[in-house]
């Protein structure tokens, strides 16, 4: 089995450590674009075409199905990859657990990239799965980028900005950018050092587990979390084989990713 992730940088090292643990037996193909990052400001048409140039450096490894591991592809690019790709390819896209978190009452707020906070996207997804919750939209401006290039000081600044403008009696936050899940604790804590006391503990929100889940779902796969054998990582970075950044290796799930027998770039 061989599932491929594409995303503009290591925000997909969420979703393939969620595969990992899953399927530790599947094959991994990680597509990103350091050359053409971020994604965020790019017009709709640039960043379908910077998706479709990762998917198609993916899809070159033949993998059974394709997780598009970015919120601003899935929003603009999903429809020109399946269009492209599938049915032979299974495309999944990526949306922010607005409905989990809403299900469970009181206060949510959505952290997300200053181009997505108050989208016309952003708002229909409140709109149709919040059942009436109470919404913030939380701007995060830089935290993306600190998180990408591993800047402790920045995501330090960027998720303290932030926390300061979530409402101190939210229940549930949706992180609304697959990179921030790489710092969900660090989020975590920052929101609930601002909540008064006796309240329960916040809850985050990310799409990983669901987005990996839904892979193994589209391609009649299920979870074998008991088995342990060998599996293979690719790197693409800008189509050219390669291996996992060091940024990523300052995360948890880079370091999983990082113990797979990595498939040796060409010289």
């Amino acid at each position: 089995m061989k599932i491929a992730l594409i995303d503009s940088g290591i925000g997909l090292l969420a979703a393939a450590a969620a595969v990992r643990r899953l399927r530790p037996d599947a094959d991994l193909v990680l597509s990103s674009d350091p050359d053409g990052m971020p994604w965020g400001p790019r017009t709709p048409d640039d960043v379908t075409e910077h998706a479709l140039a990762a998917a198609r450096a993916a899809a070159s490894h033949r993998p059974e199905a394709l997780i598009v591991a970015c919120n601003t592809a899935s929003v603009h690019a999903l429809p020109a990859l399946r269009a492209e790709l599938e049915p032979g390819l299974p495309v999944i896209g990526t949306v922010p657990a607005i409905k989990p978190a809403a299900a469970g009452g009181g206060r949510v707020a959505i952290w997300a990239t200053p181009a997505t906070t108050g989208s016309p996207y952003q708002r229909g997804l409140i709109r149709d799965f919040a059942d009436g919750a109470a919404v913030t939209e939380v701007p995060c401006p830089g935290l993306a980028d600190a998180v990408q290039y591993a800047d402790d000081a920045g995501i330090d600044r960027a998720v303290a900005a932030a926390a300061a403008l979530t409402p101190m009696d939210v229940r549930a936050v949706v992180l609304g950018c697959t990179h921030y899940e790489l710092v969900a604790e660090r989020i975590r804590t920052a929101v609930s050092e601002r909540r008064p006391a006796g309240l329960p503990p916040v809850v985050l929100h990310g799409s990983a587990g669901a987005v990996a889940a839904q892979a193994l779902r589209r391609i009649d796969a299920r979870p074998a979390t008991g088995a342990t054998p060998s599996a293979r990582l690719t790197v693409l970075l800008s189509g050219r084989a390669s291996r996992l950044p060091e940024e990523a290796l300052e995360y948890a799930e880079g370091r999983l990713l990082g113990a797979m027998d990595t498939v040796t770039p060409a010289h």
